[in-house]
């Protein structure tokens, strides 16, 4: 594709509105697509941009059982370090690979930006029905399929056994008990806490909020807008609950996988980890030493007859805009995130706890993956479980990258007793619809 080609998708884009420019990115393009397979003798050759472990090894199990089609992998830096800038560049100078590795807060950057290619046509509903539907829902923009689910990121919260069991306290199932539960284990060690509030990680708090049913980007207006609303109730009510725990010293504060984090797992005065489905082997990996003495439980809900979850991360695979291998690329991606041989190299390499995206792929993760640092508990049992809980309703909107910024900052201040979770909220709000209105977006202020 011509550079010229590429600037001209973009103005198309940035002169249309929420939805519109959606529908606009397919109406935009041209250009013929390579056959699905080629041959033995002359494969089509996938070009695939990754910085999750283990993925050189998945393509190497790939290539070693395919003939008609090759992927060549190159490794980048991960999307917060410079992955998503190189992405970025790379569609714009039209030299982009054909796919690529792309998080589900960011998916929708991308496409406003006319970066993805629509793969609806290879998304077929017998397709669909093989991930687990908010997986799709968070892949599908404007009526369109922009990527195929890798992995789920749902919520867990996971806790020192021992600690737990030695001071008769069982794992909270609502966030009222958690709230006195926190304050329990304050008094049997007062130097210890039950779990972090990261402020350095928005997409920790974002998980809270989604979880109690916040809604922070819409786009079913009549003006066909982004409608934009990060202080809605829900927000507003984990804000006010988070900040009384802060405010009592209930929580730890540390940032996340910072030394003072890590210190307060090892020295056991941290026996609880709000984390996600991938954070398992991570927390295997810091505390070694502690093989035994973890378990996993369900998050905390608001309402325990209704158990709940937000995500945190989570990967996809989408077709880069300068690909003319759509067919072949969409075939691999839907290889890493459905077949057998595709999750046990990923997993054989990597360690990764993550769910798959597939609920059919969870055997093989579950027969895969060591649980023992967690007494051999059914691990994928729970993420399941906690996946099919996940709130449907979520939406993440094209400004990523300006609502972290804005949120992360105050999250600090909130913190160090400067400002409040409620400001950081209320901040975000103005930052992101300041970023969609100059990048040219039609958008709605609903706070």
């Amino acid at each position: 594709m011509s550079r010229s080609w590429s600037r001209s998708l973009h103005a198309c884009v940035g002169a249309a509105t929420a939805l519109a420019a959606l529908a606009a990115l397919t109406a935009c393009g041209g250009g013929a697509d390579a056959p699905a397979e080629g041959t033995a003798e002359h494969p089509v050759t996938v070009t695939f941009w990754a910085w999750t472990k283990g993925s050189q090894e998945v393509v190497d199990a790939f290539n070693a059982s395919h003939d008609t089609i090759k992927v060549k992998f190159e490794e980048i830096p991960s999307g917060g370090n410079g992955g998503y800038p190189k992405i970025a560049n790379a569609v714009k100078a039209g030299i982009a690979p054909d796919l690529l590795s792309i998080e589900y807060p960011m998916l929708s950057q991308f496409v406003s930006q006319g970066a993805l290619q629509d793969l609806s046509s290879y998304l077929t509903d017998d397709i669909k029905k093989k991930f687990l539907p908010q997986t799709i829902r968070l892949t599908t923009l404007g009526g369109r399929n922009w990527a195929v689910p890798f992995d789920a990121s749902p919520q867990v919260f996971y806790y020192r056994k021992d600690f737990f069991e030695k001071h008769h306290l069982t794992p909270p199932r609502t966030w009222d008990e958690f709230r006195t539960t926190a304050a329990r284990v304050r008094k049997a060690a007062p130097d210890t806490r039950i779990a972090s509030f990261f402020p350095d990680d928005p997409t920790f708090f974002q998980a809270m909020a989604w979880q109690a049913g916040a809604r922070w980007f819409t786009t079913d207006t009549a003006e066909d807008a982004w409608r934009v609303n990060t202080t809605d109730p829900a927000t507003l009510r984990t804000a006010t609950y988070w900040q009384g725990l802060i405010d009592d010293d209930l929580v730890d504060t540390s940032s996340s996988f910072s030394p003072e984090w890590t210190s307060g797992l090892k020295q056991g005065t941290l026996v609880g980890y709000l984390g996600a489905s991938w954070s398992a082997g991570v927390l295997a990996g810091i505390v070694p030493e502690e093989k035994g003495k973890w378990a996993a439980a369900p998050v905390p809900s608001w309402d325990a007859a209704h158990p709940a979850s937000g995500m945190i991360q989570g990967s996809t695979f989408a077709v880069s805009d300068n690909s003319r291998k759509k067919a072949a690329a969409v075939e691999f991606a839907l290889w890493m995130a459905t077949s057998e041989a595709g999750i046990e190299a990923r997993i054989g390499a990597s360690t990764s706890t993550a769910l798959p995206a597939s609920p059919a792929m969870v055997p093989v993760a579950r027969d895969a993956v060591d649980t023992s640092f967690f007494g051999g508990q059914d691990l994928y049992g729970l993420y399941l479980r906690a996946g099919r809980s996940i709130k449907p309703d979520w939406t993440w909107g094209p400004s990523t990258g300006a609502t972290n910024s804005a949120l992360g900052d105050r999250l600090r201040e909130a913190v160090g007793g400067d400002s409040t979770l409620s400001h950081a909220v209320r901040t975000a709000q103005d930052a992101t619809v300041a970023d969609l209105k100059k990048r040219g977006l039609n958008v709605e202020d609903a706070s």
